[in-house]
Formats: structure tokens, sequence, C-alpha cells
């Protein structure tokens, strides 16, 4: 084998060692990262049993999602946020780490959120009036 080809095979090593390190950091911070994918300031916390909705505001869109106590693993989970007056945007299903985020433009309106993890759920009533 030349040194050429050797060369070769070291740089590839190196990359895939590289690629597969960064991946490793990168996914223990999902669920960190997780609760900062609504723009704006969070406003509101929802715990419940098995799960935290956290609801944050901005230029007059609300935005929220559902986080596990325990992520990682796919399990059944919904974010729904209403404003009054307006229909109800849900995300539901089956997710390891959030469901949501789900956005919608409230003005200055009262809206009203709820989540759920497996069997437990939480709902707000209105809210943010």
């Amino acid at each position: 084998m030349d040194s050429a080809a050797i060369r070769r095979r070291v740089g590839l090593g190196l990359a895939v060692l590289t690629g597969s390190g960064l991946l490793a950091l990168a996914v223990p911070g999902t669920a960190q990262a997780a609760s900062s994918t609504c723009p704006g300031r969070e406003v509101k916390t929802l715990p419940f049993t098995t799960g935290t909705v956290h609801v944050y505001k901005r230029d007059g869109y609300v935005c929220a999602l559902t986080i596990p106590d325990h992520p990682g693993r796919k399990q059944w989970m919904s974010v729904t946020v209403q404003a009054r007056g307006n229909r109800a945007v849900t995300d539901k299903g089956r997710y390891s780490y959030h469901a949501g985020p789900v956005t919608v433009h409230a003005g200055h309106r009262c809206v009203r959120v709820s989540g759920a993890v497996a069997s437990g759920s939480v709902a707000s009533g209105w809210i943010l009036c």
C-alpha cells in the first residue's frame, strides 16, 4: 500500500471519529435544548405527574411544548394551544423528547394550554389575559 492510500485511510478514520464524537456530545443535550425551541420568554410552566408544559410569549405569539420527566424513549405526548375565539392547535404522537412546539397568534387575547405524557396531563384554563 502506498503512502497516499495510507493517508487517505487515516484521514477517513479521523473524520469518522470526529463526526461520531460530535454526535455523541450533541445527543445528550437534546432534551435540554428542547425547552428553548420556542422563541420569546418563558411566561408559564405547568408541571404534572409525568412531565411539564412550557409556555413562551413573543410579539403577540404564544408557543408551548410538552417535555416528559423521563425523555429518551418513545411515549405518547401532546401539547395544545388555543387563543380565545380561535381553534386549538395540537401536536400529538409518540415522541422521545418533546411534543411541539405549537405556536398561535394570540395578540392580547387569553389562551388555553394543555399537555400530556402517557397517563399524566395538565390543562391551564384561560391564562395570559
